[in-house]
């Protein structure tokens, strides 16, 4: 239970950060916790393919940011 708990904090952390980085003016808790969900499955997986292997938490953000900027770069290109 603690650890989904961690989980979901490094989530909306990710979401935030990204956010800040790329300046989308949204900044809703449930909104950066999806972010950064998703960015987080993302980013690994981007990193899977460039072989880095991502390592405990501070791993876990930084692959997480990155797949967070990564979506919110491709959302922005289908919107315009």
């Amino acid at each position: 239970m603690f650890s989904l708990l961690i989980s979901l904090l490094v989530g909306v952390l990710i979401g935030f950060i990204a956010n800040q980085i790329m300046g989308t003016g949204k900044g809703g808790l449930l909104f950066n916790l999806l972010l950064g969900l998703v960015g987080g499955l993302v980013g690994g997986f981007i990193f899977g393919l460039l072989g880095f292997e991502v390592n405990g938490t501070i791993g876990s953000i930084i692959s997480g940011v990155v797949g967070s900027i990564v979506v919110i770069a491709i959302y922005r290109a289908i919107k315009k």
